[in-house]
């Protein structure tokens, strides 16, 4: 079995990531810190996988234990989620954001470089396309200026990727452009677990179904869409972790200094309200939100075109809304207790 390394693998999308890694016959590593995850998720990991997954407890910004990680176990590729990743806290703390999240990318590249590991597949966002002009997005859109501190992280971090590959560098390197990650494993053993008020919708959404959050706000309901309120590409995290596998799988069959991008949604756009309505469906409660005003920093709509990647890593999401928030909700249930 090939050894990949996930930072941030005890994350929402890194903990699927390494139940599809195992599935499609490779052995996950993980490294994380525990900032924005908890414990809890290996266990349910070794629920789902029948054994432990390999952990580091770190920071890949530490120089010194990546390397010994890599000196320890014969990497053959590494996924990088490991991030900083709250838009509005990006923007009350930019430098601790850009230390971290450009800091840990470089330190993973010169260990990479180091120890003759090729394949790397990078954890971008929509956020570089910001409101753009034509829609749905194509890998070649324009991108925009960054709306916040974490985006132009992001946008950032693209362009020292492809400056590394520019210098002629040994490596191999894919981008995946994340449009917005929902759902959760079907044996609600893992799922989205944000610390503190969610930031994202779905997470609210249930919160607020099961009375930890009296209300959910829906921002504006005078946007130029169907009903009003924002669009967006919802993709099931399942969906975003068999796209991480392709990636991988495409990689080995390249040659070195290869870098390409790819979107990864369903191809399709929702709005707020359309959410909040197929959730009341599939968890027969009615939600308890109002409507109100626009918030700072919202991208009206937006939703990838998948043409490339449907066709070039040969994936495409397998999963609907209504399969997605039926997840989201049983997983919520689930840390509630209820049956």
């Amino acid at each position: 079995m090939k050894n990949i390394l996930i930072t941030g693998g005890a994350g929402y999308i890194g903990s699927h990531t390494a139940v599809a890694l195992i599935n499609s016959g490779f052995e996950p590593i993980i490294i994380d810190n525990f900032s924005n995850s908890e414990k809890s998720v290996l266990k349910g990991l070794k629920n789902i996988l029948g054994r432990e997954v390999k952990t580091y407890e770190g920071d890949c910004n530490d120089r010194t234990l990546m390397e010994s990680i890599f000196s320890e176990n014969q990497i053959s590729g590494v996924i990088h989620f490991a991030a900083s990743k709250a838009v509005g806290e990006s923007t009350q703390i930019p430098l601790a954001y850009y230390a971290n999240n450009i800091g840990s990318l470089l330190v993973i590249l010169e260990v990479m470089q180091e120890h003759g590991v090729k394949n790397l597949v990078f954890s971008s966002s929509c956020t570089v396309y910001g409101q753009p002009d034509e829609l749905p997005v194509l890998e070649g859109t324009p991108r925009k200026e960054a709306e916040s501190p974490y985006g132009n992280t992001k946008k950032i971090c693209e362009d020292i990727l492809h400056d590394y590959i520019k210098s002629k560098a040994s490596a191999r390197i894919i981008s995946l452009r994340y449009f917005n990650p929902i759902g959760a494993h079907p044996s609600s053993e893992i799922g989205e677990l944000p610390l503190g008020v969610p930031a994202n919708l779905i997470p609210f959404v249930t919160q607020t179904a099961v009375g930890i959050r009296e209300k959910l706000t829906v921002f504006g309901d005078d946007y130029d869409t169907k009903d009003g309120t924002c669009v967006r590409d919802y993709i099931h995290v399942l969906d975003l972790a068999d796209a991480h596998v392709k990636s991988l799988e495409y990689l080995e069959k390249q040659s070195d200094c290869f870098i390409d991008t790819f979107n990864v949604g369903t191809g399709q756009g929702n709005t707020v309200l359309e959410v909040i309505n197929t959730f009341e469906k599939v968890s027969e409660r009615k939600l308890n939100y109002q409507i109100g005003p626009r918030r700072a920093g919202d991208i009206e709509k937006v939703w990838a075109n998948t043409n490339k990647v449907n066709t070039v890593l040969g994936w495409s999401a397998q999963y609907n809304l209504e399969d997605s928030l039926r997840d989201s909700w049983n997983w919520q249930k689930r840390l509630s207790g209820i049956e």
